[in-house]
């Protein structure tokens, strides 16, 4: 069952922003101006991405040198 997501006016966020942000849940408020959405204010979750390293393990190849662009030049010329 999908829930309706909360909407509010423009102005009643301007006025209420600090406590809408302490009681923000996580489907957020659509903000509306003269009864068109505008806006979509949604928590931010903290992300966990230490499973990201080291995943790519034994699947990436280099070839060459990866310090070098690959052409030669000469600083003093």
């Amino acid at each position: 069952m999908k829930t309706k997501t909360r909407t509010i006016s423009a102005t009643e966020f301007k006025a209420k922003c600090l406590q809408i942000f302490d009681e923000l849940e996580g489907e957020g408020l659509v903000v509306e101006k003269r009864g068109k959405p505008v806006a979509k204010v949604i928590p931010i979750r903290p992300v966990d991405n230490s499973g990201l390293i080291g995943s790519m393990k034994g699947q990436i190849k280099i070839h060459g040198d990866i310090f070098s662009t690959g052409i030669k030049w000469d600083a003093e010329s």
